[in-house]
């Protein structure tokens, strides 16, 4: 088995557009999976949960396409089996009671905090183990 791999990227809103949803959009998720599959050189598994741009038909047709995805689903009622949920809990718990100017550093310091993890394999193997018991 492969060690966890933690790959992001992140979406700074300064307001959206008037019509356009906040957060990641079909085309922000696939090309994060598309950079992830380049970056690894192989075959993903990607955890979801119910989000409703996961489930659009615009990503279902995505997720077809690419033999190399495996998209594992989470329950709806039970978000503990999902290890992004930890990856999230181990990020804000620092930034709880950190005052930045503006949003441009709260990003930068999230990235930081993010790409320290990514060097901590033992840490992502606990968010997974911890959502996926052996």
């Amino acid at each position: 088995m492969h060690p966890p791999r933690l790959i992001y990227r992140t979406l700074t809103d300064h307001g959206p557009p008037k019509g356009r949803r906040k957060g990641f959009a079909e085309t922000d998720y696939a090309g994060l999976l598309d950079g992830a599959h380049q970056q690894l050189g192989g075959p993903i598994a990607v955890v979801w949960d119910n989000l409703n741009t996961h489930r659009s038909t615009r990503m279902q047709q995505l997720i077809a396409a690419w033999e190399w995805l495996t998209v594992c689903p989470v329950p709806p009622c039970a978000p503990e089996f999902n290890p992004v949920e930890a990856v999230w809990a181990h990020l804000k718990r620092p930034l709880a009671n950190l005052a930045k100017h503006d949003i441009d550093q709260l990003t930068a310091l999230a990235k930081t905090r993010l790409t320290r993890m990514q060097y901590r394999p033992d840490l992502l193997h606990g968010y997974r183990t911890s959502a996926f018991p052996e």
